[in-house]
């Protein structure tokens, strides 16, 4: 019920007084009101009821159409997308090449981020606890003795040591010296395995983000740490790390509209690796016994063991092994940080479980295996890569393969982001030349170029770069 409120100091009430209905006001239980003021409370609600009800009139199905009066505003006209080609393929390329070569690897650092540097002498097991603690699955090494850049402590170092002491020493053994083994001491356990050392490289964080996305191809690197010197000792100091997500992500926020002419498909490009053997039905040609059906890939079941898939990281430097069934189709994936996640529940014994068995240990947060088909872009995979965190994917058959007598959802290759670093940089698709491809027709419109906007255009300062939050 509408209750009045008296505007101005509580004086009594007379005709002359104006009042205020509002609904969030009632007035105290003694007050008294006057037959007029009845009358005006009863003449308001009637009101507001007739007007309630043309508005129901005016908004039911069944009433006339309300006729709006034309807008005089000038609308933005619209135009055809352009034509995918390998004309227009091939120039997005081009600019993005030249898009990473106008800026630094400083520009692609996070608005934020923390770095983690452990000294070379500090124990593995505390080191491991490290990174697990701050989410991180690497960090730097510093000599603090000769106040250098002593190389990167990654995922990869756990599995060589994992597997040294499974194949040369006890459980007991193995657990004792864990306790004392210093981060130093990696490379020569690398050495008696008989894997490359990894490269002691760096890049300057002024350098441009294409020649350091070159080193880091080249080299078969995952990171790329970025140095600098202190003016006043001359000593090395450690800014940052340079990754492949981060450097695509980088691309994928800036280059958004050469991104969207990418539309070649992934296996024509031939970027990842797939299954030489032809896997479909109209193929009856068994494999040899003992050979891999799914060759050059590495791949498990639920039954194998975590120690094979650990020699398996090991000896073809991989970080990732798909565990399939019966029939070829991924039910998951096992990572290194699985096994990680072992070590640190100092299960060093748990090597000989089964993945299904070990699968049962990992972290709740694990993000699920991300798949694509051979028929998605590359343009596509970039975009998913700035939504998401996504390290590599796995490729399987789909309708397309399904129709020529394959299985949905049954492996057919794995892309990992040096496979799409590698392409976008120019190891792969077309070639490098002095002058850039010929433009595709735009209809007279003006393209804007990569990273940029269309307020930034006609300006001599470069656009300033779109960065991610960590």
């Amino acid at each position: 019920m509408y209750a009045c409120r008296r505007r101005g100091d509580h004086a009594q009430p007379s005709h002359s007084t104006r009042y205020l209905y509002t609904p969030q006001y009632t007035p105290p239980y003694n007050y008294r009101y006057s037959s007029q003021q009845f009358s005006i409370l009863a003449a308001r609600r009637s009101h507001t009821a007739a007007v309630g009800a043309m508005n129901a009139a005016t908004l039911s199905p069944t009433s006339a159409k309300v006729k709006r009066k034309p807008s005089r505003r000038n609308r933005a006209p619209s135009y055809p997308p352009l034509p995918q080609t390998q004309e227009t393929h091939d120039a997005a390329l081009f600019s993005i090449r030249a898009f990473l070569r106008s800026r630094t690897s400083y520009d692609a650092f996070p608005v934020s981020f923390r770095l983690i540097v452990l000294d070379a002498q500090l124990e593995v097991k505390k080191a491991l606890q490290c990174l697990l603690l701050n989410g991180v699955v690497s960090a730097p090494l510093w000599n603090s003795e000769k106040s250098v850049f002593a190389g990167m402590f990654t995922v990869s170092d756990i599995i060589h040591l994992i597997q040294y002491y499974y194949q040369s020493s006890t459980y007991d053994n193995a657990a004792t010296d864990v306790e004392t083994f210093r981060l130093e001491s990696l490379r020569d356990i690398e050495k008696s395995l008989g894997v490359a050392t990894p490269p002691l490289l760096h890049e300057h964080p002024n350098s441009s983000l294409y020649d350091a996305a070159q080193l880091l191809i080249q080299t078969h690197a995952r990171r790329l740490p970025l140095l600098d010197n202190d003016t006043e000792t001359g000593h090395q100091v450690i800014v940052s790390v340079l990754t492949q997500y981060r450097l695509l992500k980088f691309i994928a926020i800036n280059c958004t509209r050469d991104i969207q002419l990418l539309h070649l498909p992934l296996r024509r490009l031939g970027i990842g690796t797939y299954v030489q053997r032809d896997l479909s039905e109209a193929s009856e040609a068994e494999p040899p016994p003992g050979q891999n059906p799914y060759h050059p890939i590495a791949t498990a079941t639920l039954d194998t063991t975590v120690f094979d898939v650990v020699h398996m990281f090991s000896e073809r430097g991989i970080s990732a092994v798909p565990i399939i069934d019966e029939n070829g189709v991924v039910v998951n994936l096992y990572e290194t940080v699985d096994v990680i996640t072992l070590v640190r529940l100092g299960a060093y014994q748990a090597l000989d479980l089964t993945i299904a068995e070990a699968l049962n240990q990992r972290s709740p947060d694990f993000p699920g295996v991300v798949i694509c088909t051979a028929s998605d872009s590359i343009g596509t995979l970039l975009q998913l890569i700035k939504k998401r965190r996504v390290h590599r994917l796995v490729v399987v058959e789909g309708e397309e393969e399904e129709r020529r007598g394959g299985k949905k959802g049954r492996l057919l290759g794995i892309i990992t982001l040096s496979d799409v670093l590698r392409y976008v940089i120019g190891e792969a698709g077309i070639q490098e030349s002095a002058e850039p491809p010929e433009e595709p027709p735009t209809n007279g419109i003006a393209t804007p170029a990569s990273g940029t906007t269309s307020e930034a255009q006609g300006t001599d300062a470069p656009p300033t770069p779109q960065t991610e939050a960590a």
